[in-house]
C-alpha cells in the first residue's frame, strides 16, 4: 500500500466518480482505476462499487476511507511541522462562519490573511449556525466562528458580544429607539429555524420571562429573512451586524430590545485535530485582532469581551 494510492482512493470517493476525480487530481482515469484495484487486491476485498451515477463505498471501503483521511491528515501536519516556521506559516485553513458575522468579518479577515499570512490558504465556508455546528462537530473545519449565550462559552475564545434588536420594515410608522421584550408579540416575525443558535437564544429569553412571539415564517436563510423585512412582509429579530448594510441604506430599521436586553457571545472554536498546525495557530491569533479592529472602528456594532 502506498500513500499515493490512499490519496487517489480518497479523491475518487470525495469526487463521487473516477471521471471527476481524474480532472480534480490531474491523473489519468485509467491510472486511478489501477491504483484502486491494487488496493482492493492488497486488502483482499472490494472497496468501491461503480454505478450509473458514479461510485459508492462498500463497508470495507468506508472503514478504509476513515483511516485514510486520518493518515493523510497526519502526513500533512508532519510536513507542515518540518517545513513551516512560526514567522512564515503555510498550509490550508478551513473556517466556518455564520452568515451574520460573515457580513462584517469576511472581507476584512481575508484581506488581513492575504497581507499578514501570505503562505496560508484560508478557505471560508459561510452558512446558518445549525449546519455550521454540525459540520464543526464532524471535524470539517479547522476553525469556526460560532454563537453562544454568555454563560456557555466554555474554553472557546470570546471574540465579541452582541445585542439582539427588532428589525423593522422601512415604510412603517416611527418607532422609539427601544422596545420591551414583552411587546414583541405584536409583530409577525420571520426568524431562523429552531435548530439555529440565534433562534434558541431568543426563544430561551422569551420563555424565561413568560412572553410570546408571533412567528409566521421559519427560514434557514439570512438573505431571505432580510429581503422579507425590506419588502415589508415581516419583522425579524437579529443582531445589528446582520442588518447593518440595509440599515445604513435606509432599507430597514433596528430597534433595541430591552427589559431584558438579549445578548449573545461570538466565539472562536478550534478543531483539536489541528492544534499542531502552525497555519491554524496563526489564523486563530489573527481573527481576534481583526474583530477588535472592526469593533473599535465602529464597523462592527458589538462590544469586546471584558477580558480584552
Amino acid at each position: 500500500m502506498e500513500i499515493r494510492q490512499l490519496r487517489y482512493f480518497v479523491g475518487v470517493v470525495e469526487a463521487g466518480s473516477f471521471t471527476r476525480a481524474s480532472a480534480q487530481l490531474n491523473v489519468a482515469q485509467s491510472a486511478l482505476s489501477l491504483h484502486v484495484r491494487q488496493l482492493e487486491e492488497s486488502f483482499g476485498t472490494r472497496l468501491l462499487v461503480r454505478d450509473r451515477t458514479g461510485v459508492s463505498v462498500t463497508d470495507s471501503g468506508a472503514k478504509l476511507l476513515e483511516h485514510a483521511r486520518t493518515i493523510l491528515r497526519e502526513i500533512q501536519l508532519t510536513k507542515a511541522e518540518l517545513t513551516n516556521t512560526v514567522s512564515s506559516p503555510s498550509g490550508e485553513v478551513t473556517l466556518g462562519i455564520p452568515s451574520g458575522a460573515a457580513r462584517v468579518l469576511s472581507g476584512e479577515l481575508l484581506a488581513a490573511a492575504r497581507s499578514e499570512l501570505p503562505g496560508v490558504a484560508l478557505k471560508m465556508v459561510e452558512g446558518m449556525t445549525g449546519p455550521l455546528e454540525e459540520w464543526m462537530s464532524a471535524g470539517r473545519f479547522s476553525l469556526a466562528v460560532l454563537y453562544r449565550t454568555a454563560e456557555s462559552t466554555g474554553q472557546m475564545t470570546v471574540l465579541a458580544r452582541e445585542e439582539f434588536c427588532l428589525v423593522v420594515p422601512p415604510e412603517l410608522p416611527p418607532f422609539d429607539d427601544s422596545i420591551r421584550l414583552a411587546d414583541l408579540h405584536a409583530f409577525p416575525l420571520a426568524v431562523p429555524m429552531r435548530n439555529n443558535n440565534v433562534r434558541r437564544s431568543v426563544a430561551d429569553a422569551v420563555a424565561q420571562h413568560g412572553c410570546k412571539l408571533d412567528v409566521r415564517f421559519e427560514v434557514d436563510s439570512l438573505s431571505t429573512i432580510i429581503n422579507m423585512v425590506t419588502e415589508g412582509r415581516a419583522y425579524s429579530i437579529l443582531t445589528p451586524s446582520a442588518i447593518q448594510k440595509e440599515a445604513l441604506q435606509g432599507l430597514a430599521r433596528t430597534v433595541r430590545i430591552v427589559d431584558p436586553v438579549i445578548t449573545r457571545s461570538v466565539v472562536l472554536a478550534a478543531n483539536p485535530k489541528d492544534e499542531r498546525s502552525l497555519a491554524v495557530a496563526a489564523v486563530r491569533k489573527l481573527i481576534p485582532k481583526v474583530v477588535k479592529n472592526l469593533i473599535e472602528s465602529g464597523k462592527w456594532p458589538a462590544t469586546l469581551p471584558l477580558e480584552s
